[in-house]
């Protein structure tokens, strides 16, 4: 006991110091966790065994409550809706990315056919782990890109329940493949057919009564319950735990609870994932990556380009060449549940424990580099084509004495619907890209980009513009958008809202045009109604 207290303690504290170190580099948290666990596993001398159960479990359960959030957004009429991105799409990912993955394998490196269509298999899928989280964080869950993303990725996580079955049929533990079919079906048919009829009505009822407690431990443990509940009969059935817990959030997001079951269990959802990406760690066989890296490098360079460039012609048949680079970055890595597929054929074994070492240290490479790529999307997708909203190579706009509007939360589109009905010519700038896209579809002239810069300021031509109004929140925002603006064009008329006294202090030494105070503005217009 006081041997795992000591493991768990430096653990936390290696993984919490790793990522305030690596966050102020602005890198993923998720890199700390893999670097925590390789640095454990030698200190503590876990061998990189890749049958550590009771870890693994943990680890995995950081997954089946990523999938449950999944569940929560993926509703009946949304999957209705994207019918077409995650079956037509996501099958022709998947088998496409397996047949060329396949061919290498057997080919060019002279794996046999039964382990080629292991690691073929595994290398199709992606990491919902990483990308999805980024996709919320960013908000680039709603652009077109993110949308056919995680329609993607959501075929995969369907994709793994067959994927495992067929593992197990490679074994050859003496089952007739159609009986494995015949008994898959039959299982499906009944967990399927169990939670939206009964399920349902116990879901409901634990949600409603757990609500009517109002005690907030009492509702996060029916969701508990829902959540580990659902996942243990889908694993007894022989599915995987992450299509129970799928399930159960697609139930859940029919109902009035799912917002506030979301939010209460990000925190669990979060720290579990840390302890998986941990376990990844505990993989890596440092003197053997040393070894191999020249290898390893080539062949996720190979799986890469492969899956990227499959992945860029299966959304340019019916989207824009920017959409279709963003989202074959976004998922060209391996995913997660290749570690399932790997430690699963190798503990059958499908395929030698060499083989597996290799491939294990294929995906984690693979995991290391994506939140690199990923945090920097808009940045690669640039040097293959040119976009409205790609970050600071705004086209220059051809007009003079028009007035530039810096950011479009609620304040900002006040402001555009005033112009607008005033008659006056004026463009949108925010480097928020969800408030570009909004201001798009409502029919302004809006880009992405950051107004400090000075290419937007001279594509903008601030020089020309009658005014410019600031609409953002921070004072340090406001500060530095204004001394950048006006280093630019000294004369340029600035029009700033502050919210107090102190807001306007600390902007007195920049020489800005007109302040709106929101405070005394509203009062004297409560006045005014109040008099009239």
């Amino acid at each position: 006991m006081d041997s795992i207290l000591v493991i768990l303690v430096v653990s936390l504290t290696l993984a919490s110091v790793l990522n305030i170190i690596l966050t102020k580099f602005s890198i993923s948290h998720i890199i700390g966790y893999i670097i925590t666990g390789t640095i454990i596993s030698n200190i503590f001398d876990f061998n990189g065994e890749i049958n550590n159960q009771s870890l693994d479990l943990i680890g995995e359960f950081g997954i089946v409550f990523l999938m449950f959030t999944i569940g929560l957004e993926m509703s009946f009429a949304r999957l209705h809706k994207m019918k077409d991105l995650i079956f037509l799409n996501g099958f022709m990912q998947v088998a496409s990315c397996s047949i060329v993955i396949f061919s290498v394998s057997f080919y060019l490196f002279s794996i046999a056919a039964i382990p080629s269509l292991v690691v073929a298999l595994a290398f199709s899928l992606s990491s919902t782990a990483i990308v999805l989280p980024y996709l919320k964080k960013s908000k680039d869950i709603i652009t077109p890109y993110g949308e056919k993303s995680v329609a993607v990725l959501v075929f995969q996580d369907l994709a793994i329940i067959p994927i495992l079955l067929l593992m197990n049929f490679l074994s050859n533990d003496g089952a007739p493949l159609s009986e494995v079919l015949l008994k898959t079906i039959i299982y499906g048919a009944g967990i399927i057919l169990f939670m939206f009829t009964l399920g349902k009505k116990i879901i409901g009822w634990l949600l409603h009564f757990s609500a009517n407690v109002k005690m907030e431990e009492v509702f996060l443990g029916s969701v508990f319950t829902i959540v580990i509940g659902a996942s243990l009969i889908a694993h007894e059935l022989g599915f995987t735990y992450s299509l129970g817990a799928f399930i159960a959030g697609m139930i859940i997001a029919e109902t009035k609870f799912h917002i506030k079951v979301e939010s209460d269990i990000a925190s669990y959802k979060d720290l579990l994932l840390g302890a998986f990406f941990f376990s990844i760690g505990t993989k890596i066989n440092v003197d053997y990556l040393l070894s191999n890296l020249h290898i390893v490098v080539l062949v996720l360079s190979i799986v890469m380009a492969i899956k990227a460039v499959i992945i860029y012609f299966i959304i340019k048949r019916k989207s824009n060449k920017s959409d279709a680079i963003k989202s074959s970055i976004a998922l060209c890595q391996i995913g997660e549940f290749s570690f399932a597929i790997f430690a699963l054929a190798s503990s059958q074994e499908v395929i030698s424990a060499e083989l597996t070492n290799m491939l294990i240290l294929i995906t984690v490479l693979s995991m290391i580099v994506t939140p690199f790529m990923i945090n920097n999307i808009y940045k690669i997708a640039s040097v293959f084509v040119v976009e409205y909203f790609e970050s600071d190579k705004i086209t220059p706009v051809q007009a003079s004495n028009h007035t530039i509007v810096c950011g479009f939360s609620i304040l900002g589109r006040i402001v555009a619907k005033e112009l607008t009905r005033n008659n006056i010519t004026f463009f949108i700038i925010s480097d928020n890209l969800q408030h570009v896209l909004l201001a798009r579809k409502r029919g302004y002239t809006a880009y992405f980009g950051h107004i400090e810069k000075r290419p937007v300021l001279e594509s903008l031509k601030v020089e020309q513009s009658k005014a410019i109004i600031l609409t953002v929140s921070t004072i340090n925002n406001k500060k530095m958008i204004c001394e950048a603006i006006l280093d630019y064009h000294a004369s340029a008329k600035l029009v700033v809202k502050v919210n107090t006294i102190e807001e306007k202090t600390a902007l007195k030494d920049v020489k800005i045009s007109s302040f709106v105070h929101a405070q005394h503005e509203t009062a004297m217009l409560l006045v005014k109604k109040s008099i009239a």
